[in-house]
């Protein structure tokens, strides 16, 4: 299954209330930082979260259990960007600046390949694992399928995968039902980032071979 440019009401819902990953997380903030709609759709989330919380019966805790839970479940200021701010000028959104330290200009790209390069990006999370990708214009990705969910964010040119073209913003969902082989438009190379939380499922035989090397 896939969902397409946006991301969905489950990953937003998680996301406002603090329980996802890291990695998934960055995804969902990189997302936000680019897509008013989904902000909206983020402010909704975080508004019906609230009134549910209000309607629990409350119950005497521990101050430290407290302070625990408002960590967990804090809103990201991303979320709460108004529609009319102004465009961020720099290909990397602010939420991934942070783990990437810069904007384009400043990546140390690592080889992936023939026609692509990559950098894998350190999370605290033992679940998830995260790269920016920087696929040449016009190439393709190897074919691959899922063992698990992938989320990608397209920041500069366009992600072709079938018959669906993906750009600056837009985000992929994949899971274990997808087998693919993305490319990158013609005329720009594209950069995204890639969430997974499982080994892709490679087609070529030299891909499988430099898998455990490259840890994707």
């Amino acid at each position: 299954m896939t969902t397409r440019h946006h991301v969905s009401d489950d990953l937003l819902v998680a996301y406002e209330s603090g329980s996802l990953a890291e990695g998934w997380s960055l995804a969902v903030a990189t997302h936000l930082a680019l897509c008013p709609h989904c902000r909206r759709r983020a402010r909704q989330a975080a508004a019906i979260g609230g009134a549910m919380f209000e309607e629990i019966e409350s119950v005497a805790v521990e101050g430290s259990s407290l302070d625990a839970v408002l960590a967990r479940i804090a809103i990201p200021e991303t979320s709460r960007e108004p529609d009319t701010a102004a465009p961020d000028q720099t290909v990397i959104p602010g939420p991934l600046r942070h783990y990437v330290g810069g904007d384009v200009s400043r990546i140390p790209w690592r080889r992936l390949g023939m026609s692509a390069r990559h950098l894998p990006i350190k999370t605290a999370d033992k679940e998830t694992s995260v790269r920016l990708l920087c696929i040449r214009a016009g190439e393709p990705v190897p074919r691959h399928g899922h063992r698990g969910a992938e989320l990608t964010v397209v920041l500069t040119g366009a992600l072709v995968d079938r018959s669906e073209v993906f750009r600056r913003g837009d985000v992929e969902e994949a899971d274990e039902t997808v087998e693919h082989q993305p490319a990158a438009g013609p005329g720009e190379d594209c950069i995204c980032l890639a969430v997974t939380d499982a080994p892709l499922r490679f087609k070529s035989l030299v891909a499988r071979l430099v898998q455990p090397f490259l840890r994707i």
